[in-house]
């Protein structure tokens, strides 16, 4: 399992390092899947280059970069052409929405359980704890982001705390449910 969730994307250098190293693929090579479908209010449009540009500055090509707004649902063979698929932030309870009304969630749990990469920003995040209902469930906790403090960088104990804080410069990585989770940055 490869999954990264994160409140603000690649912040800090080493949430990016874990990041280009969790795909394990030379970057120029890398075909991403760029879904901004959160982003249905003025703030979080704006900040949709700079989700943008995380990819970017990685050095990933703008013609690997597919925007998929789902609009519909896609089908797992067709979303493991991607080398990752990156999450960008909103409208928590819309994107979940999406995914689930499309289907797309059933499709991107296959993804994960094939060990597909996956980082979540924001909202992003979310969608994979039990913040709200009808989650994609990987983790049996709730997520906050963008707190002004977060969990110490580290393995995160087992059982899992009942509420995981990030901060905009930490991500929680998701290697492996329940030893695989760790506090990247701080």
């Amino acid at each position: 399992m490869r999954v990264l969730l994160t409140s603000a994307g690649l912040e800090t250098e080493e949430i990016k390092q874990y990041f280009m190293e969790m795909l394990g693929k030379e970057m120029a090579q890398v075909h991403a899947l760029f879904i901004p479908t959160a982003a249905i209010d003025a703030d979080a449009i704006a900040v949709l280059p700079k989700c943008m540009n995380d990819l970017l500055k990685c050095g990933i090509p703008n013609k690997n970069i597919r925007v998929y707004d789902l609009h519909y649902g896609m089908e797992i063979e067709e979303l493991r052409q991607y080398d990752v698929v990156y999450l960008c932030g909103g409208n928590t309870g819309y994107l979940l929405e999406r995914v689930n009304d499309t289907g797309f969630g059933r499709a991107l749990k296959e993804y994960i359980r094939l060990d597909g990469p996956v980082i979540g920003v924001s909202a992003g995040s979310l969608i994979f704890t039990n913040n709200l209902p009808g989650s994609l469930g990987l983790l049996n906790t709730k997520l906050d982001v963008h707190c002004a403090d977060g969990e110490k960088t580290g393995k995160v104990a087992f059982p899992v705390k009942e509420n995981i804080r990030l901060t905009n410069t930490c991500a929680l990585a998701v290697r492996e449910i329940p030893d695989g989770l760790e506090i990247i940055g701080g």
